[in-house]
């Protein structure tokens, strides 16, 4: 049976939403396994809410894709393939190469220390073995060249993607050996930027995607015995 969060209620929020963002975060962190299914009276159970707003938030959940119901066999958490990862990433290393080499042209020493002092986080992270934390840093370190980029269209593309994307950075960043190689892959990235080193950059960041890609369709076969 699935194990939900405890459930925050937000006196600002409908039902629905609350329990929509708190099985949405579930699945993004991994918390729910893809191909687990979501029952409904379970659900509700576990929450102390109706079936109703489980209902609509399961609906909510459809439309972006990350549960599928089936008639007569339920609703399951939507696998992941590994032509899922590729669409998805082979989309955010261009975004990523773009960003990131406009990012290089613009920035300035404030921007400089900024990203720097982002890194610094994500390294504290690394070293206390907290991949959630390292996360967290990971994504605000992309948030931070985005920013930087000085392109708000560019940024509104990317975030169309946020949720996919870091349900992928979770599985990607599931050790701390991993955690250590974005490290590095960052700091070169750094480097380039306070360079103004453009192309340079874009290389960089486009290459740091395509390795995350590979290492997590690596995985999956692996797990799969080559059958992913």
């Amino acid at each position: 049976m699935v194990k939900v969060p405890k459930l925050k209620i937000d006196s600002y929020q409908p039902l629905r939403d609350v329990i929509f963002d708190t099985l949405r975060k579930a699945i993004i962190n991994g918390d729910i396994k893809p191909g687990e299914r979501l029952m409904e009276v379970s659900l509700a159970e576990q929450m102390g809410v109706s079936r109703t707003p489980v209902r609509e938030a399961i609906r909510k959940l459809e439309a972006e894709g990350l549960v599928t119901m089936i008639p007569r066999k339920g609703t399951h958490v939507s696998e992941v393939s590994i032509k899922d990862i590729i669409d998805v990433l082979e989309v955010r290393a261009a975004l990523d190469k773009l960003a990131t080499g406009l990012a290089a042209r613009r920035i300035d020493n404030s921007q400089v220390k900024m990203i720097e002092n982002v890194h610094k986080q994500y390294i504290a992270f690394v070293e206390k073995n907290n991949i959630e934390g390292a996360i967290r840093k990971d994504v605000e370190f992309h948030d931070t060249i985005y920013s930087i980029s000085g392109n708000p269209r560019l940024i509104a593309v990317s975030s169309s993607l946020r949720e996919q994307i870091y349900r992928f950075r979770v599985m990607y960043m599931s050790d701390t050996i991993i955690a250590e190689n974005v490290l590095n892959e960052h700091s070169e990235m750094i480097e380039a930027l306070r360079s103004n080193n453009d192309k340079l950059a874009s290389e960089l960041a486009e290459k740091h995607i395509i390795n995350q890609m590979e290492t997590i369709i690596k995985s999956m076969n692996e797990s799969s015995g080559g059958r992913a």
